[in-house]
C-alpha cells in the first residue's frame, strides 16, 4: 500500500472513534430529555377507575370528600372500627400504584382492631380530579388530616399509617401536622436515592422534580416512628428503610421481615394491622 493510502485509511480509522462517541451522546442525551420530560409516569401508576361507594362494601363505612388547599374535592372512604373502639383514628396514605379499593381489605384489618380508618385517595386515583405529584400529594394528606380532626380526632390520637411512597407523604406531613405516631412501611431515606439504585446511569440527582426527602423531614422530628420493612424488597433496597430508621429523631421500633418483598401479601394484612397496634400502645404508654 502507497504512504497516501496509509495516511487515508488511518485518518478513517480515526473518525470512526469520534463517530461512535458522538453517537452514544446523543443517546445518552435522548434518553435523559425522556425520563426528564416523562419522570412523573416513571413514578406514579394510578387506578383511574373511579372506586364507587364504600358503604356497599363495608357496614357503617361512610364516602367523604376532602377538600385541598388548591382546590379540588377529593373522593376518600372513612371506615369505622369493629369491636371496641380505642377512639384512636389512623390515616392511611398509599403507595404509587391502584386506587383505594385495593387497600381496603388492610383497612378492614386495621378497623378491626378498634381504630377508625381514614383510607386516603390521592388526586388522580380512583375516580379523583388532577395529577399526582409530590406537592400534590403534600396537599391531599394536609386535607385528610383536616377531615380526621373534623371527625372530632385531635392530633394526640391519631396515627399515620403509610406505604412505599406514601412513607415519604406521611413525613413531609409529620412536619405540618405531627400526629401521635406513624408507622412506615417500606420507607426510603429520599426518592432520589431510590432513583439512583434503580436508575444508577441517569443524573437522578440533577432531574428529580418529586424528591420525598423523608429522612430530611423526620430526622429532627419528636414525632414517634416505627419502621417496617423486608429484605427482599426489590423497589425500595433494604438498606435505605434501615438508613432512614437510623435516622428518624424518634425511632420508636425497627422490624425487619426476612424474605419479605415490597408487595407481599403480608403487608396488607393481620401483621400489619398488629403492628399498628404495637404502635398506639407504645405512644399510649
Amino acid at each position: 500500500m502507497s504512504r497516501v493510502g496509509r495516511r487515508q485509511g488511518s485518518t478513517e480509522a480515526g473518525r470512526r472513534p469520534a463517530w461512535l462517541l458522538l453517537t452514544v451522546l446523543a443517546v445518552v442525551a435522548l434518553v435523559v430529555t425522556l425520563v426528564t420530560v416523562l419522570q412523573r409516569a416513571l413514578i406514579y401508576f394510578p387506578d383511574r377507575a373511579d372506586a364507587g361507594t364504600v358503604a356497599d362494601r363495608v357496614p357503617g363505612a361512610r364516602d367523604l370528600v376532602l377538600r385541598t388547599d388548591d382546590g379540588l374535592d377529593l373522593a376518600a372512604w372513612l371506615v369505622p372500627p369493629a369491636g371496641e373502639d380505642r377512639e384512636v383514628a389512623v390515616l392511611y396514605l398509599p403507595g404509587n400504584g391502584g386506587n383505594r379499593l385495593g387497600r381496603l381489605g388492610v383497612a378492614q384489618q386495621i378497623a378491626a382492631r378498634g381504630f377508625t380508618v381514614l383510607l386516603l385517595e390521592y388526586r388522580g386515583y380512583g375516580g379523583n380530579p388532577g395529577r399526582p405529584s409530590e406537592q400534590g400529594l403534600a396537599s391531599d394528606a394536609r386535607a385528610a388530616a383536616a377531615a380526621l380532626r373534623g371527625e372530632g380526632f385531635e392530633p394526640t390520637r391519631t396515627l399515620y399509617v403509610a406505604e412505599s411512597i406514601g412513607t415519604g407523604v406521611a413525613a413531609r406531613l409529620a412536619t405540618t401536622d405531627p400526629p401521635a405516631g406513624i408507622l412506615l412501611r417500606s420507607p426510603f431515606t429520599s426518592l432520589v436515592d431510590v432513583g439512583r439504585a434503580q436508575y444508577p446511569f441517569l443524573p437522578v440527582g440533577l432531574i428529580l422534580r418529586d424528591r420525598f426527602a423523608s429522612a430530611e423531614h423526620l430526622e429532627g422530628s419528636d414525632v414517634p416512628v416505627r419502621v417496617l420493612y423486608g429484605t427482599a424488597d426489590d423497589v425500595v433496597p433494604s438498606r435505605l428503610s434501615a438508613e432512614l430508621a437510623a435516622r428518624v429523631g424518634n425511632l420508636q421500633g425497627e422490624v425487619v421481615v426476612p424474605g419479605a418483598g415490597h408487595n407481599d401479601a403480608i403487608w396488607f394484612g393481620p401483621r400489619l394491622a398488629d403492628e399498628v397496634v404495637e404502635l398506639a400502645q407504645a405512644v399510649a404508654g
